[in-house]
């Protein structure tokens, strides 16, 4: 059990794939205007992650097993396309305001190299069903901590009187490269 926390808080603190590794920039940059948009968003990202990252991992015993590996990729993009769709279908019935609220972002999840980058080292780390189940949720529970931490500080900055050089998208890069450097800061936590 100490292992699934251990890879957990690496995946969510450590490795933060939205600001170690820059992947998902897109919605990260697009979709922080406000911290309803934010949470909104990372609740579909962690859902997709979560739900690509377990179908996929029992996908590919067959794949490996059969030795049409050399398809893997393209399998594992089917899949995300295919929960993006869904999510997209329910939030369009039922959530009509916030899927327009979205605009195109939305759909850019299938494009997120976030959600696709879960899959593929979930398989090239060899981890088991418990290991790459942690690792999932720490990558989307990493993307929505730091998609609220943008959106509350660009609404905090909004509210502001900065000096005009910086206003708008010189506050949200500079906003990015700090919490990169904290990020890199944490890399003793977590094994």
């Amino acid at each position: 059990m100490s292992d699934f926390f251990s890879i957990f808080i690496n995946a969510t603190l450590v490795q933060n794939a939205l600001v170690v590794s820059f992947l998902g920039l897109c919605s990260f940059i697009g979709v922080t205007i406000t911290i309803h948009k934010a949470f909104s968003m990372s609740m579909a990202v962690i859902f997709v992650t979560f739900m690509a990252q377990q179908v996929t991992f029992f996908l590919n015993i067959p794949l490996a097993f059969i030795n049409i590996e050399f398809l893997r990729l393209l399998v594992f993009i089917m899949v995300v396309a295919s929960f993006v769709q869904t999510v997209e279908i329910v939030m369009k019935k039922f959530l009509p305001m916030l899927h327009r609220a979205f605009g195109v972002y939305l759909p850019l999840i299938t494009t997120n190299c976030l959600v696709l980058y879960v899959c593929l080292v979930q398989i090239s780390k060899e981890y088991s069903y418990t290991q790459a189940t942690a690792f999932g949720l720490g990558i989307g529970f990493g993307y929505l901590l730091m998609m609220l931490i943008m959106a509350g500080l660009r609404e905090r900055f909004e509210l502001s009187n900065l000096p005009k050089i910086t206003q708008g998208m010189p506050v949200v890069l500079l906003i990015a490269c700090l919490l990169s450097l904290i990020m890199q800061g944490t890399s003793g936590i977590g094994g």
